[in-house]
């Protein structure tokens, strides 16, 4: 048996994490982890004795950017022990440990057991190369929650799901819906608040289905974290449209912490298209929802992923999905490429969208969004909010968010520092249009 605080006390670990947020809560979780094992993280330009590598694979220029991630890990800590876990480990950890200086790499169900792994491996460590390699099916649970460099935290609350949109490997890569107790979660929720956190964002790869393995429902994990003392906001990471209920919405309109701000999944606003993706809804009923949201919420900031160059999305069937976007009352778009996934459904659908195709509608429609961007944030010009400070910079302005997801630069604030709340009236835009300017009320 291997005595881990033996083998760990004073070593060094960096860390490196890609993704989604949902990834920086797991890798915060690691870092805890090795760090109750008598690990401390490496110091800036200090060559650790551990490195782990949080992937992510997303799409196909994910999976590079991994690659190239691990290799530049392996470089700059030579003799590191390097683990690299995450989806991308999942789905391909043959070709993650045919790159070299890789010693350990674990899936998705493995990433809770990094300890073990890595104090095992030190301990039996020779010198002559070879690679663990351990993946298979995907059960387990590990809780997990990231403050990272914002003041923002993010709380994991459910992982998997049971979607099988024909696009995706999520399923493949992290399993089923699955999730922890309203119990375990609202004392994580407090936890924070102890350390002085202000505000959390519930993240997961399908938030809304939380309960499934439970028996309990979303709302009620809503209300019971609504009651923690201390967390002056909430909100909710990106939510299936078929899964932001009535009761819900209502339940946010009328709440003490949770904000006024969404992000829903749309990818494409051709129903047509939809059904190719396997969606679980159509266009009209997308626009119900963000209808409903803003009749209970009318300043709500509301976010919209969409997917272009889709197999099967021919010219017309992107104008339709563009017209629909554009009479949305939404607030920004992240938009993303269509990138073939091995094992997708997709990839038997004809009609592949070139590359520079691809292209011209990312920059339609992110020129949408920067229009749509704006014209929300001229709309509260003038008007009084409260504003969480995330960082202060060498000039004394503060910047941070409103409880609706408004970029705020904060002039004349002296000695205020991140973390506090600021009530302020918010003026125009700032230099490059990124933020609203605004001082303190006094």
């Amino acid at each position: 048996m291997v005595d881990f605080a033996d083998v760990l006390k004073g070593r060094s670990a960096a860390y490196l994490t890609l993704g989604c947020k949902l990834n920086f809560a797991e890798t915060s979780a690691v870092g805890r982890a090795l760090e109750r094992a008598g690990v401390r993280t490496a110091g800036v330009g200090e060559c650790a004795d551990i490195c782990v590598v949080n992937t992510c694979s997303v799409t196909e220029v994910a999976d590079h950017k991994c690659r190239q991630a691990i290799r530049r890990m392996v470089k700059r800590h030579c003799g590191a022990l390097v683990v690299v876990t995450g989806c991308y480990a999942q789905l391909r950890p043959l070709d993650i440990a045919a790159i070299e200086g890789v010693d350990i790499v674990l899936g998705t169900e493995q990433k809770g057991d990094v300890v073990r792994y890595v104090a095992s491996a030190l301990a039996a460590r020779t010198g002559s190369g070879g690679c663990i390699v351990e993946g298979g099916e995907i059960k387990s649970f590990v809780p997990s929650c990231a403050r990272g460099d914002r003041t923002r935290y993010f709380l994991k609350v459910q992982d998997g799901c049971n979607y099988r949109c024909t696009y995706c490997t999520i399923p493949m890569a992290r399993g089923l819906s699955r999730n922890g107790s309203i119990e375990s979660v609202v004392s994580q929720a407090r936890e924070v608040a102890r350390e002085g956190g202000r505000e959390i964002v519930l993240t997961g790869v399908n938030v809304g289905d939380f309960g499934r393995s439970t028996g309990e429902r979303f709302v009620d994990l809503l209300r019971a974290l609504d009651g923690v003392e201390g967390i002056s906001r909430f909100r909710i990471s990106s939510i299936e449209p078929d899964l932001l209920t009535d009761e819900v919405l209502e339940f946010c309109a009328s709440s003490r912490a949770f904000v006024p701000h969404f992000h829903l999944p749309l990818q494409s606003g051709c129903d047509r298209v939809l059904r190719l993706m396997g969606r679980r809804y159509s266009a009209e009923m997308f626009g119900c929802r963000v209808a409903k949201v803003k009749e209970l919420m009318p300043d709500a900031f509301i976010g919209v992923d969409v997917i272009v160059g889709m197999r099967g999305e021919s010219e017309d069937f992107f104008r339709e999905s563009y017209d629909f976007i554009e009479s949305l009352d939404v607030s920004q778009l992240h938009v993303f490429s269509y990138s073939e996934r091995p094992g997708t459904v997709a990839l038997r659908i004809p009609h592949i969208v070139s590359p520079e195709e691809k292209h011209r509608r990312s920059a339609l429609l992110l020129s949408l969004s920067e229009v749509k961007r704006v014209a929300f944030y001229e709309r509260f010009c003038g008007c009084e909010a409260c504003v969480l400070v995330e960082k202060v910079d060498g000039d004394g302005v503060a910047h941070g968010f409103t409880a609706n997801y408004i970029r705020t630069d904060v002039v004349g604030c002296g000695g205020v520092v991140s973390n506090s709340l600021l009530d302020v009236r918010l003026g125009g835009l700032n230099v490059d249009g990124s933020a609203l300017s605004a001082c303190v009320v006094c």
